[in-house]
């Protein structure tokens, strides 16, 4: 590579090295943390969507938790849309949309590629109830994901940080009694892991993913992780 560079500046007129070639690096597994669905189940479940509210004439009421509403529709669609935290924090309300009798969720990917899935039951309930909510389906053009206002709960007219997430994300996990790390990437790898245990439609987590290479996306299924656990477990021993 040196060579190579000395060359393309003009130094040397030919690269004396241009036969070797250097080691190969293959990564066959993945370093994100994968929940299995259990995990996933619990973390989800375990976001409070209703708040306790004094009102001026004393008396207690339940209102929408508006945070916690859209802390599971975020999560929810890293983990049913495989979205990146990136793509998904990039949304805006009229990338959820009706599409015959199912709504769909469009990502603008990297590269400018716009993805286009129908979303899981699961995540148009819960994208439901956050739009519902909050009020925002009119406003077509506005940040999908917005920021928080801690001190009132309430959701300002700015997009969500991602930093943001990844924080709101540990704080979920901990609060769920999850012992492991998670970040953003993990939900689209459980994503990902969750259909490939079912091989018939292992080969179509690569499209809905966004992947390019069948390769990516293997580094994201951890299905054979269970596999090697069963065989360990049946050392005699």
């Amino acid at each position: 590579m040196l060579f190579n560079w000395l060359v393309t500046g003009g130094v040397l007129a030919t690269n004396p090295a241009h036969a070797v070639r250097g080691p190969k690096h293959v990564v066959k597994t993945g370093k994100t943390t994968v929940l299995d669905a259990d995990q996933a189940r619990t973390l989800l479940d375990s976001i409070p969507i209703t708040r306790t509210v004094k009102l001026a004439d004393g008396t207690v009421t339940e209102a929408p938790d508006l945070v916690g509403l859209r802390d599971r529709a975020l999560i929810s669609m890293m983990t049913y849309a495989f979205g990146r935290i990136s793509a998904v924090l990039g949304m805006r309300v009229e990338d959820y949309y009706p599409q015959g009798k199912r709504w769909w969720v469009r990502l603008h990917e990297k590269g400018g590629e716009r993805h286009e899935m129908p979303a899981h039951h699961n995540l148009e309930a819960y994208l439901d109830a956050y739009i519902r909510a909050t009020g925002i389906g009119d406003d077509a053009k506005s940040p999908l994901f917005r920021s928080a206002n801690r001190r009132t709960g309430t959701l300002t007219g700015n997009r969500i940080h991602r930093i943001d997430a990844w924080r709101m994300v540990q704080r979920r996990a901990v609060a769920a009694g999850l012992i492991v790390h998670v970040g953003n990437h993990s939900f689209r790898a459980t994503g990902i892991t969750g259909l490939s245990e079912c091989r018939r439609h292992a080969g179509n987590a690569q499209i809905m993913a966004a992947h390019e290479s069948p390769r990516t996306t293997k580094l994201y299924d951890r299905t054979g992780d269970e596999i090697t656990l069963d065989e360990v477990e049946r050392i005699a021993i």
